[in-house]
């Protein structure tokens, strides 16, 4: 009996021990409250400090890269690649530093992304595919910044920009085509813009009753006459087809590069008044039907 009333006494006292204990925690806890809100408060003023002047360091060695490249004649392709890649690079370098400052350990973070990198590369295959074209693009150089170009899907336009997964294309009619590097690297690409003059083919349609040669005169001298016409090229005008309704004629010269579009369109309105002024129409197109009466015979 004296047994059990000392170790319900001891219990007792074990509760009361551990009540207190837990008292004192809290209490100990409550007192150092505000000073880890404080050293909490510090490390994130210092890493928006470090932050902004990441930010500002950034943007310094970047628009040294910039005059560097400027002043060596990088091509702006290149160049421009090039300050994304840093940029991204830097700003990552950034976040790792403002991460460590709150006791993050680098170490485990590049272990955890090298054994997690099998899965990462799966997951966006197609983006590092449009990485390595946009490498691709730089050190073969099928185009570059300014060219006129055409992709095997018929995208077409200006480039205007060469970044690390995306080609940004300006079209003619003023609109933006971002097609990804993977896909013009891979693919056929026709450059407008390599050589200095381009060929130049329009067609018209002659009726069949017109004179030929006479139609070949009128327009031949129509190329010859043109300011944007390449005169010590090949300049030619022959039948293209003999179609259904007209006879189609070809006329063939060639032209500088930046003055292509203008000249074409000159040369469509001159052809018109040319041929007006010589008498030959330009058929649209028509269809005969003959209908063949027949007889009713009774019987």
């Amino acid at each position: 009996m004296e047994d059990q009333v000392v170790e319900e006494q001891l219990k007792e006292i074990e509760y009361i021990a551990s009540d207190e204990l837990n008292v004192g925690l809290i209490e100990r806890y409550l007192q150092e409250l505000p000073e880890k809100i404080l050293r909490l408060g510090v490390r994130v003023l210092l890493a928006l400090v470090v932050f902004f002047i990441g930010i500002q360091l950034i943007k310094l060695i970047r628009r040294i890269l910039r005059e560097s490249f400027e002043r060596r004649n990088v091509d702006v392709g290149v160049s421009r690649f090039l300050d994304s890649l840093v940029k991204t690079v830097l700003y990552i370098l950034l976040l790792f530093m403002i991460a460590s400052s709150f006791g993050l350990d680098a170490t485990s973070v590049v272990a955890l992304v090298g054994s997690a990198g099998v899965a990462i590369g799966l997951a966006v295959q197609g983006s590092l595919s449009n990485f390595a074209g946009g490498v691709l693009i730089l050190l073969l150089k099928p185009f570059k910044v300014g060219d006129y170009i055409r992709d095997a899907v018929g995208n077409e336009g200006t480039v205007e920009d060469v970044q690390l997964f995306y080609t940004r294309l300006i079209t003619p009619d003023r609109h933006m085509v971002v097609v990804p590097n993977g896909e013009l690297a891979n693919s056929n690409i026709l450059n407008m813009s390599t050589l200095n003059d381009r060929r130049m083919d329009i067609k018209v349609g002659i009726s069949y009753e017109a004179d030929i040669r006479w139609a070949k005169e009128a327009l031949l001298k129509v190329l010859e006459e043109d300011p944007g016409v390449l005169q010590a090229e090949e300049k030619r005008v022959f039948v293209e087809e003999l179609a259904d309704s007209s006879v189609v004629l070809n006329l063939r010269c060639y032209s500088a590069n930046e003055n292509f579009w203008e000249t074409r369109w000159r040369l469509m309105e001159s052809v018109k008044y040319a041929l007006d002024e010589a008498g030959i129409g330009i058929p649209f197109p028509q269809v005969d039907v003959h209908v063949k009466e027949g007889r009713q015979e009774s019987d």
